[in-house]
């Protein structure tokens, strides 16, 4: 007689929570949140062993919507609490919800630092480049000119680039995507929770009421063709609603252009091929914008190495294995002391 019991596989009904989504009508957020699920789904992770940690902002509401442990923490700080989620329990998987402003302004130095360290946890930033829970202030990754409650004539600041930040702060793994690419999100993040270390997912969130239509020009459905390039490793950087234009080198440089297949005797040979193991090389995808170029999505960089909790434990491990533990009278007579007479 079999007793073994078959475990029904996980849907993305399993990853709702009973709570009332409270995101404006239109935002971005419910299509990212539906890939979440349906990629926490498909990897089959047991809620139970699932975290999202999250600061604050519009994102940082992603906690209570989610049927698994989560911490909704302090501006910028998301990073640093899921460090010591995943160093305290390497076993589980930490998920941190982050925005724009909550990232990469006030928390940039934490977030800087997860990378570097290559702790093994999934970064979420949703960029919409704006500040939306308090009501539209321009961000560190709002555009020049960008006219906000805070900018009434127009930002006059350079923005900042989320996945060249990260590439600079030496992550590991860096991704792209769009809020409302169901086909290719859900598969992105999968990729993100494949990686062993820091993975820092970017995905273009669109802001309905503070920053409406900020990525239509290449976000939009009838633009994707021209305007979008799928980063696959190891394929030619190939776009276009014909599939007929393609990246390569310019002859004699290490800058990009683009070309059309069939042009001056170029065929996909003389295209550039993505490696994702190419940090220059992603650095340079990252800075990619119509109308010149296309705006590169998917995986523009991954370079697997030990992660930091991994590195601790082995460290502990080693240490225990080299020396005696010595009793507790032994620890406390350790060191400096001292003696504390009565005059």
């Amino acid at each position: 007689m079999n007793d073994t019991v078959a475990i029904p596989a996980l849907t993305a009904q399993d990853f709702t929570s009973d709570q009332e989504v409270r995101w404006c009508p239109g935002c971005g957020d419910y299509a990212i949140i539906k890939a979440v699920r349906k990629a926490l789904a498909e990897i089959g992770t047991d809620t139970k062993d699932v975290v999202f940690v999250s600061g604050i902002g519009c994102a940082a509401r992603f906690p209570y919507y989610m049927a698994t442990y989560g911490f909704h923490t302090i501006h910028g700080r998301a990073p640093a609490i899921a460090t010591g989620v995943k160093i305290a329990n390497p076993e589980l998987d930490v998920w941190v919800v982050s925005g724009d402003g909550d990232g990469l302004s006030i928390g940039g130095n934490h977030t800087l630092h997860a990378l570097r360290r290559n702790v093994d946890l999934n970064i979420l930033l949703f960029n919409n480049e704006i500040y939306g829970l308090t009501k539209g202030q321009y961000s560190p990754t709002s555009r020049e000119g960008t006219r906000s409650p805070s900018t009434p004539l127009g930002s006059v600041d350079h923005p900042l680039s989320a996945t060249r930040f990260a590439l600079g702060a030496g992550a590991r793994f860096v991704a792209r995507a769009i809020d409302t690419d169901q086909k290719r999100l859900p598969d992105i993040l999968k990729a993100a929770h494949a990686h062993k270390g820091t993975s820092f997912l970017e995905i273009f969130q669109n802001c309905i009421v503070y920053n409406d239509g900020a990525f239509d020009a290449f976000a939009e459905r009838k633009n994707a063709p021209e305007t979008q390039i799928f980063l696959e490793d190891g394929k030619p950087l190939i776009f276009g609603k014909e599939r007929n234009r393609g990246l390569r080198l310019a002859p004699g440089t290490f800058s990009l252009e683009v070309v059309t297949l069939g042009e001056d005797g170029i065929d996909e040979s003389d295209l550039l091929v993505h490696d994702q193991t190419n940090r220059p090389l992603a650095g340079i995808l990252a800075e990619m914008e119509p109308p010149d170029f296309p705006v590169a999505l998917g995986v523009l960089f991954c370079s697997p190495e030990e992660s930091y909790e991994a590195s601790v434990y082995t460290q502990i491990d080693d240490a225990k294995s080299t020396s005696e533990a010595p009793g507790i009278e032994a620890l406390l007579q350790s060191g400096h002391t001292w003696t504390v007479e009565a005059r």
